[in-house]
């Protein structure tokens, strides 16, 4: 396979390590191969959309995710660097409420993959970050919910000193106790 896999806290959630072919030129990885996801996840799911972000430091964006329609997410950075967090709200799920954060940049290329039925968000480490990610489903905005970042039920360490720069619905995000879930 292009990749290794490598388990996290939380058995559904994967981080896949490229296996990278580089010299003086510069390099290539394989970036996402249907097949290979398969085999590696056991899941066959299609991706539908493919989507960019650019931020800049001390940018947070979520915790998101869409209560109908949920989405799986294949997330990767290809510029600079963030700190990504899943967090389970399958309510049925023994790790419910539980999160699992990464580092993901453009030097270490790996991908996590967030299954359906986990809210999603990242951190800006660098002075800007590219952020690209693969969904399972279509974006519904009447369905997309924002979890409270700094719930303490969550516990998440975040990598940051002070507050973080925040849209407006992250800002208003609800705690977990109070959030919207999956059975």
């Amino acid at each position: 396979m292009p990749f290794t896999v490598v388990p996290t806290a939380i058995p559904d959630v994967l981080i896949f390590e490229p296996q990278v072919f580089g010299d003086e030129r510069g390099f290539f990885l394989e970036s996402f191969n249907q097949r290979d996801f398969v085999r590696a996840t056991g899941l066959d799911l299609p991706f539908v959309q493919d989507n960019h972000s650019r931020s800049v430091r001390g940018v947070l964006r979520g915790l998101h995710y869409q209560i109908q329609h949920p989405q799986g997410k294949l997330v990767r950075v290809v510029q600079g660097a963030v700190f990504d967090v899943a967090v389970d709200l399958r309510r049925n799920s023994p790790t419910f409420g539980q999160s699992v954060g990464v580092e993901l940049s453009s030097e270490n290329k790996r991908q996590l993959w967030v299954p359906p039925g986990f809210a999603h968000g990242f951190l800006v480490l660098s002075e800007s970050a590219e952020f690209l990610y693969k969904t399972t489903d279509y974006w519904y905005p009447e369905h997309e919910r924002s979890l409270l970042w700094s719930d303490p039920e969550l516990g998440i360490a975040w990598p940051i000193d002070g507050a973080p720069r925040l849209a407006a619905k992250d800002a208003a995000g609800v705690l977990l106790r109070d959030a919207d879930t999956y059975a």
